[in-house]
């Protein structure tokens, strides 16, 4: 536990020093995300704004012709995802892309937790969006399928700041040692993240407050987040697999009126994003 603390006090102390490079939220994202929830969005726009950013307008074709999305025939251009996808789902490839490639590491096996981190992400807010859906909160379709995505920030922020503070270096840093640490500050550090890149405070608290023991029953938004968090751990997508969990017999479950064939239409639904999230 000791080694836990000194590791927890020296990464606070590095962030909390102004040493730490803070990443910056994609902007291109941000602003096909705000053209998208005009009544009447431009196509035109989204696709300049897309088009714009070769690296994420290549990221976006990527992920649009992944199997999760692909039809018979190779979409070539952002136009051509636009119209056969539709801008709501395309604005949700571009926020897959943004945080994809949010986070930068050197370090091969953060590397490959970052990835494994950001799969589980990409499937928690694709499984929120779905229970939104399902559970008939339409209107916050889209506000779960973005904290779902990021209501792990803190987790991806603590690998780049392990990795800038140069704390395995030393080789005491275990990976069993770091995970603790991460689990531990994720939530604190993800919510001060998320303030700092001026995010709407309700995507602020599902951050916070996700792994709380006792949720919040009048808000929906995050018990959604919780529900789509259990259903990822559940089938192992990301770090963390639960295989136990009876999502049926959760309070979130119970919250939101959900039937176990629901339950388990979301699994094969999940089941399906591994081709999305590789």
């Amino acid at each position: 536990m000791s080694d836990v603390n000194s590791f927890i006090d020296d990464i606070e102390r590095f962030i909390e020093s102004g040493k730490l490079t803070l990443p910056v939220f994609n902007p291109t994202a941000m602003r096909v995300q705000q053209e998208l929830v005009k009544k009447e969005p431009d196509m035109g726009v989204v696709e300049k704004l897309i088009i714009r950013d070769q690296t994420l307008a290549s990221e976006v074709l990527k992920l649009a012709n992944s199997a999760f999305y692909r039809g018979l025939v190779e979409v070539r251009t952002v136009k051509a995802a636009m119209i056969r996808l539709g801008m709501r789902e395309v604005g949700k490839i571009v926020l897959l892309a943004a945080s994809k490639t949010q986070f930068r590491i050197v370090d091969k096996e953060l590397s490959l937790m970052l990835k494994k981190i950001w799969q589980h992400s990409a499937g928690n807010a694709l499984a929120a969006n779905w229970l939104a859906r399902r559970c008939e909160f339409t209107e916050l379709a889209g506000q779960a399928f973005f904290s779902g995505l990021f209501h792990d920030i803190g987790k991806l922020f603590l690998l780049v700041a392990v990795e800038q503070a140069k704390l395995r270096t030393s080789g005491k840093m275990t990976n069993a040692l770091l995970l603790e640490v991460i689990n531990t500050l994720h939530t604190r550090q993800g919510y001060s993240l998320m303030q700092h890149w001026n995010m709407p405070e309700e995507y602020c608290v599902v951050v916070r407050d996700h792994h709380e023991p006792n949720v919040d029953a009048k808000n929906t938004l995050l018990i959604i987040v919780r529900l789509a968090d259990m259903a990822c751990h559940k089938l192992g997508i990301g770090m963390c697999s639960l295989t136990d969990i009876n999502l049926a017999a959760t309070p979130e479950a119970n919250l939101l009126e959900i039937t176990e064939i629901d339950l388990a239409e979301l699994e094969i639904m999940l089941e399906d994003t591994t081709a999305l999230t590789r």
